[in-house]
């Protein structure tokens, strides 16, 4: 096991059965502290763990990827909740306009490469954006997605920790914690967006579908790759 794995099993092991701000507060204030940054889609259901985050240390970094092929209603959110929650260190990610002239100059990379898209839009933004940084937290939980089901709190990945504090949440554990803190919603889940990315590969999702069941529907893809290993994620388009 690396140096990395270690640490991860160490932590998961101290900090066992614990979730949501009881795990986060460890972690942000003592143990990964100065070290550790939020990686936010500022999409639906955000705001939970946005708030966490807020309510212990507002100064935490929180890298928001804008792909440049966003809703303008997901950008709209993003300064709300910035200002209503008092983050102090929110960061806005952008592929290098470099990048969008050699590779996808028409705007249409997403229609004939979904894969090769996200890779230069999100994976390798967010590589460089997470220089420096020996952990990241994420959204993720296992009721998402059937890809999902195995998730843990706290794991090692790409030589970096990944801390998942909602990991076992379900949808009626975030509806309850958006009530209690009365924490705006996205705009665009009252019109059947449950988890939303980039306008042209989000759809609605129908009723009893995986949450995630409206990304990149009829593309055979189920992740952006900013979950996968770099290898496994499609090479720059040519």
């Amino acid at each position: 096991m690396t140096a990395t794995g270690d640490r991860a099993a160490d932590l998961a092991r101290t900090y066992a059965g614990l979730t949501g701000p009881a795990l986060l507060e460890p972690l942000l204030t003592r143990e990964l502290k100065g070290e550790i940054a939020l990686v936010s889609s500022f999409g639906a259901e955000s705001a939970v763990l946005l708030h966490m985050v807020a309510e212990i240390d507002p100064a935490t970094p929180v890298l928001f990827l804008n792909t440049g092929k966003l809703f303008g209603e997901t950008l709209r959110y993003r300064r709300e909740l910035v200002a209503r929650l008092g983050l102090t260190d929110a960061r806005e990610i952008k592929p290098l306009p470099e990048d969008v002239a050699a590779r996808d100059a028409d705007g249409l990379l997403w229609r004939t490469n979904p894969d090769a898209c996200c890779r230069f839009r999100k994976v390798e933004p967010l590589n460089r954006a997470l220089e420096g940084f020996s952990a990241w937290i994420t959204g993720r939980k296992r009721f998402q997605a059937s890809t999902r089901a195995d998730l843990v709190t706290i794991e090692a990945a790409e030589g970096r920790l990944k801390v998942n504090p909602l990991a076992d949440w379900d949808r009626d554990d975030l509806v309850a914690y958006l009530d209690r803190h009365d924490l705006p919603r996205h705009p665009l889940e009252a019109d059947g967006y449950l988890s939303i990315g980039c306008m042209p590969c989000t759809d609605r999702v129908a009723p009893g579908d995986d949450v995630r069941s409206g990304r990149w529907s009829g593309m055979g893809k189920t992740e952006c790759g900013i979950h996968l290993p770099l290898s496994a994620v499609a090479a720059p388009s040519s």
